[in-house]
């Protein structure tokens, strides 16, 4: 991962390829940024004059190249946009800083050194700052297990024949403060929780054939063995001991047999317990109930909600938080084939419930249904479930924005509030209870669909009915965010994005404070 160093020198005196420096968009035209002083010198004062000829405004993602003044160490000034002038008084939010960083760092690409002299103006700036480059740095370019890169290198090291630049390989902060005690502590924390959204959007970038489920399970037992954790893993043989049907039914068309991974960290002074619940769908061709062409092509992404309960646990164990977390990895594959599960079929749940099948497309909600019955048999303080689970969460807020639905209203306005904290883009949805009756089935205790309109919304009611009596529980429904399909913008890459990891870290910081609302 890129390394991420805080420097007491002036962004005029730091050797770097290149230094970073904000502008704004103001009344008069583009306004250089706090953090800019010693380079504007080098330009007499007049950068904000030489960035507007070169046509830049200051808007939000905006980036200008331009060679050095005399006096500057760097070759290049990098001048990134941080969107409108904050009111009299008033600093930039973490979230413009997060993503000004991020662009930076992406247009630094291949660079040894990038100088960050941003608007910092405290610890929090910092770690924003820090956050944002880090994660926009970020390339993918491994495989999993014992197979070789994923891309052919050619003679001269590139890729698939083309030439491979890699990610910025240091971040140099300006200002950092490397003395003080809350710099150190907020960007030590902001390098351990990218190095696990990382994490999470290597798996997410895998493909499917090199992480099966049986390789994702090797994967966490690994990480568990080298960060303290305790894992169980149950193979197919134990599913079907144990009566997972809805694991086992997703999973029995696949030659590669489903997994179910218990991961946990604990605290010796935790006073709160939280069980995180991850959908792992490693590929998903839709099942019998088989996915239209153009949309089996990303399925690989289908198992980005148990990367993220993944990454969270292992991120809560670098961090030292004090509380006990306990992840579920429900990982199957879901194929077509003469095994496989049919539309019609009755499925006997884990904890006894009968579901019929009328959609096999609809697995996700299956093997979740298993896992947080599982996970409410310890009764922990909290269950959140994260999953890549419904278009038409997609279809209601798009693709950067996910659901949050809950048994308990205050809750529901707690991991609103706890996703705006962390910076990721979420909106709490409702469960109308009149939907309740769309999942009816004469041959079970209930069916996997209901309802076409507010599908989302159905699929979040069938999950808590299965919820023991008494646990406050939360659904984020990540559909629409986990994997980009469209450019890199900001520090979000194109491919899988590591969704719901800020969130979820947040959510567990929280609960080692005392709260959980």
């Amino acid at each position: 991962m890129t390394a991420l160093t805080l420097s007491t020198s002036s962004a005029a005196a730091l050797r770097a390829d290149a230094v970073v420096v904000g502008v704004a968009k103001g009344a008069k035209g583009p306004v250089v940024a706090v953090g800019a002083e010693a380079v504007d010198k080098a330009f007499g004062g007049k950068l904000a004059a030489v960035l507007e000829t070169l046509g830049a405004t200051g808007a939000d993602g905006e980036v200008t190249k331009l060679p050095a003044a005399s006096g500057l160490k760097a070759p290049v000034v990098l001048a990134v946009g941080l969107g409108e002038v904050p009111a009299k008084g008033g600093g930039y939010d973490a979230e413009t800083l997060r993503r000004a960083a991020g662009v930076a760092a992406r247009a630094l690409s291949g660079s040894k050194k990038g100088a960050f002299a941003l608007p910092v103006e405290d610890a929090a700036g910092a770690a924003a700052v820090a956050e944002g480059a880090l994660l926009g740095a970020y390339t993918y370019d491994k495989t999993n297990g014992s197979a070789k890169d994923a891309k052919s290198k050619d003679k001269n090291g590139g890729k698939g024949g083309k030439k491979d630049n890699g990610p910025l390989a240091e971040v140099a902060l300006v200002g950092g403060k490397p003395r003080d005690k809350a710099y150190k502590a907020a960007t030590e924390r902001a390098t351990a929780l990218v190095a696990e959204i990382n994490r999470a959007r290597d798996l997410i970038n895998t493909p499917s054939n090199l992480l099966t489920p049986a390789a994702f399970a090797a994967e966490a037992v690994a990480a568990a063995k080298e960060h303290g954790l305790k894992t169980e893993v149950l193979d197919e043989k134990a599913l079907t001991k144990g009566g997972y049907g809805g694991i086992l039914g997703v999973g029995q068309g696949s030659d590669a047999p489903p997994r179910l991974v218990r991961i946990a960290y604990t605290h010796p002074k935790a006073e709160k317990t939280l069980a995180l619940v991850g959908k792992g769908i490693t590929y998903d061709s839709g099942g019998i109930s088989l996915k239209p062409a153009g949309h089996n092509e990303t399925m690989k992404c289908d198992m980005s909600g148990a990367a993220a309960v993944f990454a969270t646990v292992v991120a809560a164990a670098k961090l030292g938080l004090r509380v006990n977390l306990t992840g579920w990895l429900a990982l199957a594959e879901n194929m077509p084939s003469g095994s496989a599960t049919r539309p019609g079929d009755v499925l006997s749940m884990y904890g006894g419930k009968t579901v019929e099948v009328l959609n096999t497309d609809a697995e996700g909600r299956l093997v979740l249904a298993d896992a947080i019955t599982r996970a409410g048999e310890e009764k922990p303080d909290a269950i959140v479930d994260v999953a890549t689970l419904t278009g038409a969460m997609v279809l209601a807020l798009g693709n950067r924005t996910f659901g949050i639905m809950t048994n308990d209203e205050a809750f529901r306005g707690t991991l609103h509030e706890i996703a705006e904290e962390a910076g990721e883009q979420s909106w709490p949805m409702p469960l109308p209870s009149h939907l309740r009756k769309g999942i009816d089935s004469p041959v079970a205790d209930l069916a996997n669909m209901g309802e076409r309109m507010g599908g989302g919304l159905v699929a979040g009611i069938f999950l808590k009915e299965f919820v023991a009596d008494g646990i406050t529980w939360g659904h984020l429904d990540i559909a629409g965010p986990a994997f980009n399909e469209s450019g890199a913008f900001g520090y979000t890459p194109k491919g899988g994005t590591g969704a719901a990891v800020r969130t979820l870290v947040r959510l567990a910081e929280r609960a080692a404070d005392g709260g959980l609302g």
